[in-house]
């Protein structure tokens, strides 16, 4: 991790290279720069610096009717910390192990080389496999083309149902909203949870959707006649430091626990419990990030109960400790 410590400031910004080719989707490199862009530090010095770059600069393609101008080339990815490779709908379907055009082998191989960390975004995923660099690795990419991802690439566990995969130096994302869930989630990795949300308040999107929620929801947003779980939802992040309960978060709604728990998993993909327990995460990380309080006394406030159930979370769903979280993101002993 990259984090800006408060005893340990970035010399420069982490750079962001970000390969368009040909049928690139407008969405795609326009959210990149928005979240990425948005990132500050508390003295409100940006956190990274993006290029737009492409095998041969000049005008882009774009799957709109209008293209793209990319000043920079290949060199960009070449001195770049971070690669991400957004879809281009014309070419990335078409990809074959050890197909990858040659400019776009090279190209990618120098980062690599580098030894950057690589990210695609919906199909871009295709070219990252063409490349070899997903082979044994976990991936995904749009649920509409998993299934040919998967025959086309074998050497590759692809799980068809996640928003995106972190491999560590190589990442992979679903469609193009995945994609806003994978670059917080890289800004959440690199500086931390509150730099991730503030971006998140500034660019009006949800703060943190886990890797693992289904990327294709029946019923993502709820339809008129139909109540909604926003209301039990609003309710409980007010009261994480509470011990709540499914049948409290149903009454909310006045719906019982089994009509409650059907339509919350319908609108969000998650049941209400593990929707509660990453909320509860979410409140952990910023307090260890923003205040000296105890281990115990966040596990309370978060409403973990105790620190030893704040600390079995913490590993299952991140893998460090709380100490050694707040060690990486604030320079200061756990």
């Amino acid at each position: 991790m990259s984090g800006e410590g408060a005893e340990h400031p970035q010399e420069h910004p982490h750079r962001v290279a970000v390969l368009v080719r040909d049928g690139v989707l407008p969405m795609e490199l326009g959210l990149i720069h928005q979240l990425f862009g948005n990132a500050r530090s508390p003295r409100g010095t940006r956190l990274y610096e993006l290029t737009t770059c492409a095998l041969t600069p000049g005008m882009i393609r774009t799957d709109a009717d209008f293209p793209v101008y990319a000043e920079h080339g290949p060199e960009a990815v070449a001195a770049a910390d971070t690669v991400i490779v957004p879809a281009s709908h014309e070419q990335d379907e078409s990809l074959r192990p050890g197909e990858l055009p040659p400019a776009l082998a090279r190209t990618l191989g120098s980062a690599t080389g580098a030894g950057a960390r690589i990210a695609s975004i919906c199909t871009g995923a295709f070219a990252l496999a063409a490349a070899g660099l997903l082979d044994g690795r976990r991936a995904t990419t749009h649920w509409l083309s998993t299934d040919l991802f998967a025959r086309t690439f074998p050497g590759v566990t692809v799980d068809p149902d996640v928003l995106y995969v972190d491999e560590g130096a190589v990442l992979t994302s679903a469609g193009e909203a995945a994609g806003i869930d994978l670059c917080l989630h890289m800004i959440r990795r690199d500086h931390g949870a509150a730099v991730a949300a503030e971006v998140a308040r500034r660019t009006v999107v949800p703060p943190h959707r886990e890797g693992g929620q289904a990327q294709y929801i029946r019923r993502p947003v709820a339809e008129p006649r139909l109540t909604s779980t926003s209301r039990a939802r609003e309710w409980a992040q007010e009261r994480l430091e509470e011990p709540l309960t499914l049948a409290g978060m149903a009454e909310q709604e006045s719906m019982s626990v089994r009509t409650f728990s059907r339509r919350f998993r319908e609108e969000t993909g998650l049941t209400p419990m593990q929707w509660l327990t990453q909320r509860r995460v979410d409140r952990a990380r910023e307090l260890l990030e923003e205040t000296d309080r105890t281990v115990d006394r966040i596990a309370a406030e978060a409403g973990f109960g105790t620190g030893a159930s704040l600390r079995q979370h913490f590993q299952a769903g991140l893998g460090v400790s709380p100490g050694a979280y707040r060690m990486t993101f604030r320079g200061t002993r756990g």
